[in-house]
């Protein structure tokens, strides 16, 4: 369990930010030389993708919490 931990603690402190926009979206935003809105929309993705990996730790953790009640 230790390992794990330890795994995790490195991986969130050595991560490197991710651009998440699709090459289309990023010709245009970039294209008309307005920065400010390719990095909101590029957080608008980023917002996005989190809430569904949020949902499935949340199923992940009730399921968990309902199998150490019963033992």
């Amino acid at each position: 369990m230790f390992n794990y931990s330890l795994l995790l603690i490195a991986l969130c402190l050595f991560s490197q930010s991710a651009n998440a926009q699709c090459a289309m979206c990023r010709a245009a935003l970039t294209s008309e030389g307005n920065t400010t809105k390719a990095a909101a929309v590029n957080d608008g993705i980023v917002y996005l993708m989190v809430i569904p990996y949020l949902l499935v730790a949340g199923i992940g953790y009730a399921i968990y919490r309902m199998k150490k009640k019963k033992s």
